[in-house]
């Protein structure tokens, strides 16, 4: 049962902060590992030898947003946004815990 006598209590406010910090040590893994999939998936935004010439206008080049591309680049600044608040909700927990 949680109360807070518990809470106050250090060997019990060990053993949660313990759990805690394993659980959001393995959700920032995850993220991070999507991450890294998702930008290793992602083809290079340079058009090579093209780019100099300067190419006409593509259907798929209007359309960039609605595209595959456009969906794994928004899926990627997801994950990141994610881990981000992960690794600070891990910095916080302990430092306004223990004040």
């Amino acid at each position: 049962m949680f109360n807070l006598v518990n809470l106050l209590d250090p060997v019990s406010f060990y053993k949660n902060y313990k759990i805690i910090s394993i659980v959001l040590i393995i959700l920032m893994a995850l993220a991070a590992i999507a991450a890294i999939i998702l930008v290793l998936m992602q083809p290079a935004n340079s058009s090579g030898i093209d780019a100099l010439g300067g190419s006409s206008e593509t259907f798929y080049g209007k359309n960039k947003g609605k595209s595959t591309e456009a969906k794994m680049r928004r899926w990627t600044w997801i994950c990141l946004a994610v881990l981000v608040v992960l690794a600070i909700t891990f910095y916080v927990i302990p430092n306004v815990i223990m004040a």
